[in-house]
């Protein structure tokens, strides 16, 4: 089967795409990316995509324009016959075509957008739970730039897939932060604890939405790290992201968290997560 792709203003056939080998997003990595996902045809979050899209941009001084990001990922959808069911969008933004050297192009150079969709299915339950391993964060110190530029991510989820384990929490400065790719939760003498934001990480859209549905059940919630100590010893952990949505952690470089099951504080956070998205159809 066909598959349609975006690429530089256009609706082609994924076959069709040809980076240039001068694309800095191939020779440096310098770009931006986006993930958003499709429940059923809509949009979670949008808006809060396209802001981070923006800023991310921004940041690194890139002229693109993130308020195309909805209507790619309509037409993408629609596109590709996946409406139906759910799906991931992936949108990237490199600064474009020039001659290698380090130093942005001047004058500058038309970015080079791609964007792609997929159906998505889960890869685990939340009612079972999910393992993670722990390593130090060897990432660069603008965490909260999505740079496409992730091979320190890479090697650390890659130490999780040789454990076995779903997810690498990253530890620095002695603190449990976030993951390769997910929010960090942990529940530390009944207050849910996750890492504020900062330089260091990923503004989470699942984040901020797992902040607003503990404010909405009167869940206490602080925006403080855990020291490794808290890390070890907290009642209840949990991830959350656009693709795991929110999901227990039941275990800890091999040793359970709590009683190893999913505790009582995620599964009524990951049971108003579905119930948001099950409102997203009206």
């Amino acid at each position: 089967m066909s598959e349609t792709v975006f690429f530089n203003g256009s609706y082609v056939e994924k076959s069709a795409v040809r980076i240039s080998p001068d694309d800095r997003g191939f020779l440096f990595g310098d770009g931006i990316y986006e993930v958003v996902r499709m429940y059923g045809g809509v949009a979670f979050e949008i808006d809060s995509h396209v802001r981070r899209l923006a800023d991310g941009l921004a940041a690194i001084g890139i002229h693109g324009n993130a308020a195309i990001l909805p209507d790619v990922c309509e037409q993408l959808i629609e596109r590709n016959g996946l409406r139906d069911g759910d799906a991931i969008v992936y949108v990237q933004v490199t600064r474009g075509v020039a001659p290698r050297a380090h130093h942005f192009p001047d004058p500058a150079v038309t970015p080079t957008i791609y964007a792609a969709a997929w159906a998505f299915a889960p890869a685990c339950d939340a009612s079972v739970g999910v393992a993670v391993v722990t390593a130090a964060d060897h990432r660069w110190t603008r965490c909260d730039i999505k740079a496409v530029s992730l091979l320190a991510n890479c090697l650390a989820a890659e130490q999780a897939a040789h454990a076995g384990a779903y997810e690498t929490v990253l530890v620095r400065d002695g603190m449990a932060i976030e993951g390769t790719r997910t929010s960090l939760f942990g529940v530390v003498n009944g207050v849910v604890r996750t890492a504020p934001e900062s330089n260091y990480i990923l503004p989470g859209i699942t984040r901020a939405v797992a902040v607003e549905l503990c404010e909405a059940e009167g869940i206490a919630v602080a925006q403080r790290p855990m020291t490794l100590d808290e890390f070890a010893a907290a009642e209840e952990l949990f991830l959350a992201g656009t693709t795991t949505e929110i999901m227990p952690i039941v275990k800890v470089d091999n040793h359970p968290v709590g009683d190893g099951r999913p505790g009582p504080i995620a599964t009524r956070l990951a049971r108003k997560f579905a119930e948001r998205v099950a409102a997203l159809g009206g």
